[in-house]
């Protein structure tokens, strides 16, 4: 569906510095948001903007928040579309949410799928992986009777669509402050974090939804499906590995994140490797072309092929294109030169930005480019 533009005599509002929330994400671009604000907000013909790798989202709740644009959000993981969902589309008083939220949070808890899975047992004693967990016991029960509770509602019809979506935000962000990882699901930590011994405790999260301002639409959909056009297109495509001597699928949103979907499922999928990762984020099936760093048909890399196609293909007359200086093998010179070929280049911005826990660890700094200063690119270009 093509969004109408909206009309430039509509009052608009500068916000450069909104408050947003999310789980903590190797992408986040919590600290780009005001300048990514500011660049955007510097084009006055600018009313419709897709955020088409949305991930936490908190790039479209800012767009969003502004009430000067009617945003699409967008990504392939249905955790995303979840809590874009909560954040943009949540339509009812906060009352009404809290007392859905208080009843969850006075359920006892009962060992189910997720306990079974991802908690040590009940004496202590490791798996014979000696796998490590992401949370304690006590939280996983609160988590399993929970999460059968928000299925039995939604089964029932005595919430919606769109209210599940806000009680399921409310338990992965809970779940968030209660893990015992380093921010992602293929690893653990070998000992119990701080945080992990803190109660699982659901909160409403900050809405955004205002039925004043500009709908909001969110999408689950490979974006080089995606139909409609807008006056600017936000891209922040995964990055993969930069190691050459490893698999260009080694890094992969779909593994980092594997546990966020199945709370939303609760689909209770088959489990492999040492961090119960789901059937279906291995490799071969959760590959995006957008991580793959070997070498195409034109002699360049596929990533960088991957973006120049959605650039042309992308129905929008600006692009802001979100690149790093060490998240991938891309170089900033090539994302230039390519975006120059198509269209005007209007502004470069290289903001210095710290690395991720991931860049700490000590054979992780081997292939993340530790020697180089860290950052953030943003590209804006107008097409012709």
């Amino acid at each position: 569906m093509i969004l109408p533009a909206l009309s430039p005599l509509r009052r608009r509002t500068s916000v450069l510095n909104p408050r947003t929330e999310g789980i903590k994400y190797a992408g986040s671009k919590l600290r780009m948001l005001p300048h990514i604000m500011k660049m955007v907000g510097s084009l006055d013909d600018v009313y419709t903007v897709l955020d088409a790798f949305s991930g936490s989202t908190r790039v479209s709740q800012a767009l969003y928040q502004s009430g000067r644009y009617a945003v699409t959000s967008n990504d392939i993981a249905v955790w995303s579309e979840v809590f874009a969902t909560c954040y943009l589309q949540a339509p009812r008083r906060e009352a009404y949410y809290r007392q859905l939220i208080d009843r969850l949070n006075a359920l006892p808890g009962h060992e189910g799928w997720f306990t079974l899975h991802y908690a040590p047992h009940d004496d202590g004693t490791p798996d014979e992986e000696m796998r490590k967990y992401p949370f304690q016991r006590k939280n996983t029960m609160r988590l399993d009777s929970i999460r059968e509770c928000i299925a039995e509602w939604r089964a029932a019809g005595t919430i919606d669509v769109p209210t599940e979506r806000v009680l399921l935000t409310s338990l992965i962000l809970a779940l968030d402050v209660v893990d015992s990882t380093i921010g992602h699901f293929s690893s653990y930590l070998k000992r119990w974090s701080a945080r992990s011994y803190r109660d699982l405790t659901l909160r409403l999260p900050r809405l955004c939804y205002n039925e004043c301002w500009p709908a909001a639409s969110v999408c689950r959909s490979n974006v080089f499906d995606l139909h409609g056009e807008w006056d600017l297109a936000y891209l922040d495509p995964p990055y993969g590995s930069a190691n050459v001597k490893m698999p260009s699928s080694r890094v992969r949103y779909a593994a980092y994140y594997h546990l966020w979907k199945s709370v939303v499922l609760n689909d209770q999928p088959t489990l492999f490797g040492a961090a119960g990762r789901r059937e279906d984020s291995r490799d071969g099936i959760s590959a995006s072309v957008f991580e793959d760093f070997h070498m195409g048909t034109s002699g360049r890399l596929k990533a960088i092929e991957a973006i120049e196609r959605l650039v042309q293909q992308v129905k929008a007359r600006y692009i802001l294109l979100s690149y790093n200086s060490s998240g991938g093998r891309v170089t900033r010179e090539e994302i230039q030169q390519m975006l120059s070929e198509n269209g005007t280049l209007m502004d470069v911005m290289a903001v210095d930005y710290a690395h991720h826990n991931m860049a700490n660890m000590f054979r992780t700094r081997k292939w993340c480019c530790a020697d180089r200063a860290h950052q953030e690119y943003l590209f804006l270009l107008r097409k012709e």
